[in-house]
């Protein structure tokens, strides 16, 4: 780190597959988020990506790349949760299309706070289409967090657009508050893997607290302590890695394969796992009725598991475009806290249909309207 006064801060991509996601990332990093061999062969990313870029001695961007393809939602949704702000990408030569929608009702119903509009491949239309294009994304995002958002045409070949780019994320930046790092420690884990010379690696973003070498943490669910070997930040070896930051743990004491993308690291003795959760719950207008103990995928942080969906104080669908108290029932115990946001997909077809936030992790067993009305309150 350049300094202890170091602002970090979490920006993520979006958008439908092949709209320039991680050759805009590349441009302004000078880092390939591609680093699996098949994303080499196939031309697209399967996976999160990661990179950072620092705009000045006291402000460093993070970078969570995701995969646009429909098929790898579900690698997407493991990264977005913990970003600050949101670079939205769409193709100047394609315009909206059906990944761009989806990711942008996910951004929405994880209450992502800020962000931009960043037209790719500018320099492959001429002024009469882009202009064309930046009405239709007007009228799309109109009404949403992204409705006074600047919109930026780029061109990651040429280079055109970045330093314009670069000062909106910048100015973005200075409206991030810095996250607490008083409070516990919690880091949902999306990479694990073995790094010769260290052992075992988990990398996520941390949400709350800090982490230290030396320091005892528990893992979850498997309610397992292990002791933290070191940390690092991008690649740096650092003495404490705070709340806001991409950070790499050192563990002893477990094999990578003991590890996996959806548990969480987190300050021993103060959290625990659940299987059941009562929380507030949007319904997407474009979903169809959603019934009674319906089976569902539930994401949240980098987690996903299978769940069922009641309605507190109604046995009746629920209605598209309706908000709801529900509780959700799931099929393996997560950790998980009041406060956190939740995206729910369907089984069949597997498409995002909604989204929410956690209300109680350990709700009582009273009848359903005596609950609702606990909640309403």
């Amino acid at each position: 780190m350049k300094s202890s006064a170091m602002k970090h801060v979490i920006a993520g991509t979006a958008g439908h597959i092949d709209h320039g996601k991680t050759a805009l990332v590349r441009a302004l990093t000078g880092t390939d988020t591609d680093r699996l061999k098949e994303e080499k062969q196939r031309g697209i990313s399967i996976d999160l990506g990661f990179a950072h870029l620092d705009l000045s001695n006291n402000l460093r961007i993070g970078f969570v790349d995701v995969p646009g393809h429909e098929r790898f939602i579900k690698n997407m949704l493991a990264g977005v949760g913990g970003i600050d702000l949101v670079l939205f990408v769409i193709a100047a030569d394609e315009s909206i299309k059906p990944q761009t929608r989806e990711h942008f009702d996910i951004c929405r119903l994880l209450h992502i706070p800020r962000g931009m509009v960043v037209l790719t491949k500018s320099d492959l239309v001429d002024q009469d289409i882009l202009e064309l294009v930046r009405l239709e994304v007007d009228e799309f995002v109109r009404g949403s967090f992204l409705e006074s958002a600047p919109v930026i045409p780029v061109s990651s070949v040429k280079g055109t657009g970045l330093d314009e780019l670069r000062d909106e994320l910048a100015r973005l930046a200075g409206e991030v508050h810095e996250k607490d790092a008083s409070r516990h420690f919690r880091l949902p884990i999306d990479r694990a893997f073995s790094m010769r010379g260290f052992g075992t690696v988990v990398t996520g973003t941390l949400i709350s607290g800090h982490v230290k070498p030396e320091q005892e943490v528990e893992l979850f669910p498997a309610r397992r302590r292990l002791r933290v070997r070191g940390v690092q930040t991008h690649g740096a070896t650092v003495p404490r890695a705070s709340a806001g930051q991409r950070t790499a743990v050192n563990l002893s004491g477990i094999e990578p394969a003991e590890l996996a993308r959806g548990m969480t690291l987190a300050e021993a003795g103060r959290f625990a796992a659940t299987q059941q959760i009562d929380c507030v719950f949007d319904l997407l207008p474009s979903a169809k009725p959603l019934k009674n103990r319906a089976p569902v995928h539930l994401h949240i942080g980098s987690a996903e598991a299978g769940a069922t969906i009641r309605p507190l104080g109604s046995t009746q669908p629920l209605s598209p475009g309706s908000r709801s108290y529900v509780r959700l029932a799931l099929k393996e115990p997560l950790q998980i806290l009041p406060g956190d946001r939740f995206i729910v997909r369907m089984f069949s077809p597997v498409i995002t249909i909604g989204g929410g936030t956690v209300l109680d992790i350990s709700p009582p067993r009273r009848s359903s309207a005596d609950r609702m009305r606990v909640l309403e309150d």
